[in-house]
This record gives structure tokens, sequence and C-alpha cells, in this order.
């Protein structure tokens, strides 16, 4: 091989290895900030036990908001809630105040991280934008639900106010 074919076959070589390594590293920093999209089931499971960050999706458990009274707590706004998807339900914090169309009984998506007690310590709360909106997946938990609540008597698991 000639000394110029050389040049060439090295500088194709490091250009590659140049080119493989910025995507690598590109996909390292994408996965490191990737929030998995779970259902409150999934979640009581224990499928979000290693994730840094969680995206939960579901409705908001009718009756389980509640928000601290004003002359008790001072300045705060801490909420707590639950959300399902109608199967298993999961308690959420949220320290800032909620979105103005977030209601109980519609759905919502909260994200976080899981504390050790297995509730969500959500720092964003996403509430439904119109009256057709739903979080991707959440009519398929709709169906999943029913099909365990069946298996299960009817009963609906977890999910005490």
């Amino acid at each position: 091989m000639n000394e110029a074919r050389k040049k060439r076959v090295a500088l194709v070589g490091l250009l590659v290895l140049g080119v493989g390594s910025a995507t690598a590293l590109a996909l390292m920093g994408f996965s490191e900030n990737l929030n998995h999209y779970y259902s409150p089931t999934e979640i009581s499971e224990g499928k979000a036990v290693n994730a840094k960050r969680v995206r939960l999706g579901g409705w908001v458990k009718e009756g389980s908001l509640r928000r601290p009274n004003a002359q008790t707590a001072g300045a705060s706004v801490l909420s707590e809630f639950k959300m399902t998807d109608r199967f298993r339900c999961v308690s959420v914090r949220f320290d800032k105040i909620l979105p103005d169309l977030f209601k109980e009984g519609e759905t919502a998506v909260a994200t976080g991280v899981m504390g050790t007690n297995g509730v969500l310590i959500a720092d964003e709360v996403l509430a439904k934008h119109d009256e057709n909106y739903k979080p991707p997946g959440v009519e398929d938990y709709a169906k999943v639900a029913d099909e365990r609540r069946a298996k299960a008597g009817g009963n609906v698991v977890d999910c005490a106010p």
C-alpha cells in the first residue's frame, strides 16, 4: 500500500471513531434525561424502583386531594393526591401550585422521583388541556385494569382514600 492510501485509511478510521464516540456520548446523555412513563399498577408492582425519574399518568382519584389548612400550614402549597389506573393507586406529593385545570376524576400526568415509602415526589403536574385529552396509554391502562379487576373478583385493590 502506498503512503497516500495509508494516510486516507487512517483519516477515515479516525473520522469513523470520532463520529462513533460522539454518537455514544449523545445517546448516554439522552438516556440519563429520559423520563419513563408508568401506570399506577406498574409502579405498585415495583417496575419503577430503579428509575431516576418517573412520569406517572392516570386519573386523579375522587376524594383523594388533600391540601393543607391555610391557618395551620402557613404559606405551604403542598398538595397530596392519589392517581389511579382504576385498578391500583399511587400517592403523589406536590409542593407547588396545581394547574388550574387540575380536578379530581380527570386525567393528569405527574413527573418526579419515587420516594422510599412508595410516594411519588412530583416536581411537575400536568392537567388535561381540553375535554378530549388523555395521557398516552391511559385508555390501554383502563382496559388492562378492567381485566385485572375481573380476575380479582371485581374488587379495586390498593386504592384506599
